[in-house]
């Protein structure tokens, strides 16, 4: 592994843990020229779904685009690193189990406007916002109204 810091080629393995859903294991390095410290992280490549993208491109499932969408929708709020990261997980575990090559890029955003429905409505606007292309500020009140009303019944 290449130091961040000289570039150096040879590091050592200080630390190792396994994340809690036993997908990823982080691991604390050190350069063994300039004594640098950093983190790696390590998870199974999988051979996920290609993604159909609105305007009919094609596109590998890029778990980080994921995660910074959904980090940006829950910005001040009180979601943590480790349900985003959970959820993330589990979303490409879905998608693996499908056995599908293709799935629509919709799929995807509906699962995650789904999650963050139930976890904070902020953040669930926020990205419907986004995801759904509100025009005016019209639909964005029709959205909220719409939240009320379900929260009512």
């Amino acid at each position: 592994m290449k130091c961040p810091s000289c570039e150096h080629m040879e590091t050592k393995v200080i630390d190792s843990r396994m994340s809690k859903d036993g997908a990823t294991i982080r691991r604390r390095r050190e350069c063994l020229a300039c004594g640098y410290r950093f983190t790696t992280y390590e998870r199974v490549e999988m051979q996920l779904p290609m993604i159909i993208k609105r305007d009919g491109r094609r596109e590998p499932f890029v778990r980080e685009k994921v995660i910074e969408g959904i980090k940006k929708a829950c910005q001040k709020r009180p979601i943590s690193m480790e349900e985003i990261e959970s959820f993330v997980n589990e979303l490409e575990r879905e998608l693996l189990e499908s056995g599908e090559k293709e799935i629509p890029s919709t799929f995807i955003g509906e699962k995650v406007m789904a999650k963050l429905h139930e976890w904070d409505e902020v953040a669930y606007v926020r990205f419907a916002s986004v995801y759904r292309q509100f025009q005016d500020v019209n639909e964005f009140i029709d959205q909220i109204q719409q939240l009320l009303k379900n929260k009512k019944t």
